[in-house]
C-alpha cells in the first residue's frame, strides 16, 4: 500500500533466502531509487543522500547488502555471487516497501557500482537508469579475474589476498577501528579517521563490524572467479538505458580502473563526471558534490 515515510526509517524486507536491512524514506509512489554501498561500508554510507533524494520527490531504498550490518550473512562462499547480489536489488522492487515497481534507478558505490552494472546487464528490464560512483562500467574480461591480477599486480594484491577464506577475515577483525581507519584513509593515511568522517560516524561503522566480522563482505571477494565463469553471455551484451560515472581524480584505485572502456559495455546515453581532489569515498567525502550530480542526471532520466 503506498504511503509515506519521508525521514528515513528501517525496515526488514525477506529475499531470496536473505533477510536484509533497508533503509527507506520518501514517499512510497515515488519514482524508486536503490542505493546499493561498497567495501567495507553499510547503507550508512549513503546517509548524506538518502534524505536529499527523498526530499527531491524520490522514494529511496538503501539495503545493507548481504553479509553486512543488520541483513543475513549466509554460511556459503558461493551465496554471495553475482546473481545473488543483483537478485537481492532487484528483489527489493517486488517486496512490500517496493510496491512491485517495475523498475528503479540502481545508484552503486565500489562493490556496489559494479553490482548495480552488472544488474543493468543480467535485469535490463528493471532498470531505468544506472549510476556508479567510483567503479566504471568495463567490458567483461576475456581472462579470469585472479589469473589477470596475479599477472599485473603480483601475488601481493589485496584481492588476492582476500581470496583464501579465513585468513584476511581474522586479521581485520583483530583490531576493527584500525581497519576501519587504515581503509577510509586509503590503506595510507594518518593513524585516525578522515576529516569527512566524525567521531560518531566512524564509531558506527566500527560497532557494527565488530559485530559482524568481515567474512560475508569479503565473500563477495572470493566469487570474482566464479562470477566470471558464470557469466559467458554476457561478452557481448551492452547497457542500453542512461548510464552515469563519477570519479574521484584522487581516487587511489584508479590506476586499477579503466574508464575509458566504458563506452564499450555502454550504449545507451553516457555522462561521465570527476569531482576534483575527491578520493575513493566519494558520497561521504563529497556529498555536496555528489548529491548535486545524482539530482542532475535523475532529472535528465525523468525528463527523457
Amino acid at each position: 500500500m503506498a504511503g509515506t515515510v519521508l525521514a528515513p526509517t528501517e525496515q526488514l524486507v525477506d529475499g531470496d533466502g536473505v533477510r536484509l536491512r533497508v533503509t527507506e524514506a520518501g514517499d512510497r509512489g515515488a519514482p524508486v531509487v536503490i542505493l546499493a554501498h561498497g567495501f567495507p561500508e553499510l547503507a550508512y554510507s549513503w546517509r548524506h543522500q538518502i534524505p536529499a533524494l527523498a526530499q527531491a520527490g524520490y522514494h529511496v531504498l538503501a539495503p545493507d547488502q548481504r553479509g553486512y550490518g543488520g541483513s543475513s550473512a549466509p554460511d556459503a562462499v558461493e551465496a554471495y555471487d553475482i546473481h545473488a547480489l543483483t537478485g537481492d536489488l532487484v528483489g527489493l522492487l517486488d517486496s512490500e516497501i517496493g510496491g512491485g515497481a517495475g523498475r528503479a534507478v540502481f545508484i552503486g558505490h565500489d562493490w556496489g557500482a559494479m553490482v548495480v552494472w552488472y544488474t543493468a546487464l543480467l535485469h535490463a528490464d528493471r532498470v531505468r537508469a544506472v549510476a556508479g560512483l567510483s567503479v566504471p562500467p568495463i567490458p567483461r574480461a576475456r581472462t579470469r579475474p585472479t589469473l589477470r591480477w596475479r599477472e599485473k599486480f603480483g601475488d601481493d594484491f589485496y584481492m588476492l589476498r582476500f581470496q583464501e577464506p579465513g585468513k584476511a577475515d581474522a586479521e581485520m577483525a583483530a583490531d576493527v577501528a584500525t581497519t576501519m581507519r587504515g581503509t577510509f584513509n586509503n590503506l595510507t593515511g594518518p593513524d585516525a579517521p578522515p576529516g569527512w568522517l566524525s567521531d560518531e560516524e566512524f564509531e558506527h561503522y566500527v560497532t557494527e563490524f565488530s559485530r559482524t566480522g568481515f567474512t560475508g563482505a569479503l565473500n563477495w571477494y572470493r566469487n570474482y572467479d566464479r562470477n566470471w565463469e558464470s557469466t559467458p553471455a554476457l561478452a557481448d551484451a551492452r547497457i542500453g538505458v542512461p548510464a552515469l560515472f563519477v570519479g574521484g581524480t584522487a581516487d587511489p584505485i584508479g590506476p586499477t580502473m579503466n574508464p575509458a572502456r566504458a563506452r564499450e559495455v555502454v550504449a545507451g546515453p553516457y555522462t561521465e563526471k570527476w569531482i576534483e581532489g575527491a578520493g575513493h569515498w566519494l558520497q561521504q567525502e563529497r556529498p555536496d558534490d555528489v548529491n548535486r550530480i545524482l539530482l542532475e542526471f535523475l532529472t535528465e532520466v525523468e525528463s527523457s
